[in-house]
């Protein structure tokens, strides 16, 4: 059993930055893949960037691509994401997921355990 709380969310204006973090409990942590994804009003959730276990192979979302940066700390069992040049169509609910075995790191299939969500706000 993996349980994620995400922080770091907030209200910034745009080309501002932020930091989320996205800290698990249990010790098996650092053999899982986790992925940040997001949800706006009205939209359907989608993917923003994962990393898998050990940080040797990410992947992100075309629209975030050279703006925002996946990290992850298996001591501390946090992973960490690195927001830039943020704008307003970053706006959403952020969400951390993470599953083992993942294929496709781009796809909710397969994220089994997931947090709460923690806002997002970006001013124009």
């Amino acid at each position: 059993q993996v349980q994620l709380v995400e922080s770091g969310g907030g209200l910034v204006q745009a080309g501002g930055s932020l930091r989320l973090s996205c800290t698990a409990s249990g010790r098996t942590f650092s053999s899982y893949t986790v992925g940040w994804f997001r949800q706006a009003p009205g939209k359907e959730r989608e993917f923003v960037t994962a990393i898998n276990w050990n940080g040797g192979d990410t992947k992100s979302a075309d629209s975030v691509k050279g703006r925002f940066t996946i990290s992850r700390d298996n001591a501390k069992n946090t992973v960490y994401l690195q927001m830039n040049s943020l704008k307003p169509e970053d706006t959403a609910v952020y969400y951390c997921g993470a599953g083992r075995f993942i294929r496709d790191l781009s796809s909710r299939n397969g994220y089994v355990y997931w947090g709460q969500g923690t806002q997002v706000t970006v001013s124009s």
